[in-house]
């Protein structure tokens, strides 16, 4: 899932998951709103065979009505759904907007390149990442598949 308020981002980012190879579906969410909204399941989004809960997100952090500080804390405050890898990809080298990014629970945290080459190298760094990580698995709806921790270090930490 991107997350941009700016329709040229949006395209310019999803070509540049196109070029580097992503066939994987790519929904396009303009804005921190329309991103909780899809998170959530709720109106248009409630269809989850064809709204998918998020295996990636990218948000860019300003934008009208909830930024992308409001995307991190609503997944920082929905634990099940906070193991998401949520990757901020903004313009702001704002050092504040920085610590913040991570105090939320960004998995990391990029300043835009200006040209569609660079974009397209860091995406694939990112991608290429992300892809050889391992994170819980999750249902339809983004919730944690249950597990049995009987006898194993994760023991020790409840599941809800």
């Amino acid at each position: 899932m991107v997350v941009d308020d700016d329709p040229n981002d949006l395209i310019l980012i999803q070509r540049a998951f196109r070029a580097i190879g992503v066939t994987e579906p790519i929904h396009t969410i303009s804005g921190g709103l329309e991103a909780i909204a899809y998170m959530m399941g709720e109106g248009k989004y409630a269809d989850r065979d064809t709204f998918a809960y998020p295996t990636f997100i990218t948000t860019d952090l300003k934008m009208p009505g909830a930024d992308g500080f409001a995307v991190l804390e609503h997944l920082k405050n929905n634990p099940e759904w906070a193991v998401i890898p949520t990757v901020v990809l903004t313009s702001s080298r704002d050092l504040d907007d920085i610590k913040k990014s991570y105090m939320l629970g960004a998995s990391s945290y990029h300043v835009k390149p200006l040209s569609p080459v660079d974009l397209r190298q860091q995406l694939r760094v990112l991608h290429d990442y992300w892809v050889t990580c391992e994170v819980p698995q999750v249902d339809r709806t983004g919730r944690q598949l249950t597990t049995n921790s009987v006898g194993k270090l994760g023991e020790r930490f409840p599941q809800p």
